[in-house]
């Protein structure tokens, strides 16, 4: 049995766009490792497949390190005595045919002889976008490409949203009382999230590339926006302070003077951020709701009731396709 070899089991009925399908949801089970670590790259897993057998797996760890497709082919080098004759390799993303931060897969897959790659889905980014492809085939590679294309833009919906919308995607997110309020009625500090709903909070932070915060907001409650209660890479903290009143704002954050949504996010955009929690106060989310700019809702339900206050925004009927709501 070849080295790192894991079997799965085939029936005999399946047909091969079945068993594409089922090796692809492991390559979409390995890419999501690397959310909120391989931002603004997006989310890649790798499967190499002989005989209804993995082989070997990897996937993209870190920016900047080697992709899914290197790491599962480079594992194989240690492994003596293994042909990659007949075999196929399964990738949720179009190999990358460029030099980067790393030498382009696509050329790797040619120098190993690989015959047959199945994909999920073409990688909008301008300096691939269909070149992988053209430089597969024209190795005499078989290229099979759409095996559970909307699995796949559903886990890099960043990476899409940014390269297709030039915009970073855009997480809406408060904290609410039971009877739906975001503050109570008198001034003074208060705290709405659970314990287990702010460690929640705290690892949403880890997986995004930057949260913002408006003006009064940053006045009132001094944030620091940091990933404290959970492990992981902290977002880019950003004030939108569209009265131009803020002073001595800290050099690590990003400080705007923008005056739109769009300006807002256009700004994102350049900085290259891919996405955004926008935690509030309330006249910066009712911004978002109204511009229809946004792509999801995360509201953290307290069970407890305040009974009078700041009422929550009121989320359309028709808006994001996200809707997470955490009681």
């Amino acid at each position: 049995m070849p080295c790192g070899c894991f079997i799965v089991s085939l029936h005999h009925k399946m047909t091969q766009h079945e068993i594409d399908k089922l090796f692809m949801r492991r390559c979409l089970q390995l890419a999501a490792n690397g959310l909120g670590r391989v931002r603004p790259n997006p989310l890649v897993g790798c499967v190499v497949v002989k005989d209804g057998r993995i082989i070997s797996e990897g996937y993209h760890q870190e920016y900047g390190h080697n992709h899914a497709e290197r790491n599962a082919l480079l594992r194989l080098e240690t492994c003596h005595g293994t042909s990659l004759q007949g075999t196929t390799l399964y990738v949720n993303l179009e190999p990358c045919s460029h030099h980067g931060k790393t030498p382009p897969c696509a050329d790797l897959i040619i120098e190993k002889g690989i015959k047959r790659v199945v994909c999920c889905n073409d990688d909008p980014n301008p300096l691939v976008a269909g070149n992988g492809f053209r430089k597969l085939e024209a190795a005499g590679i078989e290229v099979v490409r759409h095996v559970l294309e909307e699995e796949g833009r559903e886990l890099n919906r960043r990476f899409f949203t940014f390269m297709e919308q030039r915009r970073p995607y855009v997480i809406l997110k408060w904290a609410e009382s039971a009877d739906g309020f975001m503050a109570p009625a008198t001034a003074g500090p208060y705290w709405l999230s659970t314990q287990q709903q702010n460690r929640l909070n705290h690892r949403w932070r880890t997986e995004e590339a930057a949260i913002l915060v408006g003006s009064e907001t940053y006045l009132l409650d001094k944030p620091s926006l940091t990933p404290r209660h959970y492990l992981g890479p902290a977002p880019q903290p950003v004030v939108l302070d569209r009265r131009n009143r803020l002073t001595n704002v800290p050099s690590h954050w990003l400080h705007l003077h923008t005056q739109t949504i769009e300006e807002t996010l256009h700004a994102l955009f350049e900085a290259k951020l891919q996405s955004v929690i926008v935690e509030g106060g309330r006249k910066i989310l009712d911004a978002f709701i109204e511009s229809g700019l946004y792509d999801e809702v995360r509201i953290l339900r307290s069970p407890q009731s305040l009974g009078s206050g700041l009422k929550s925004p009121t989320v359309p009927p028709v808006g994001p396709t996200r809707l997470i709501v955490i009681d």
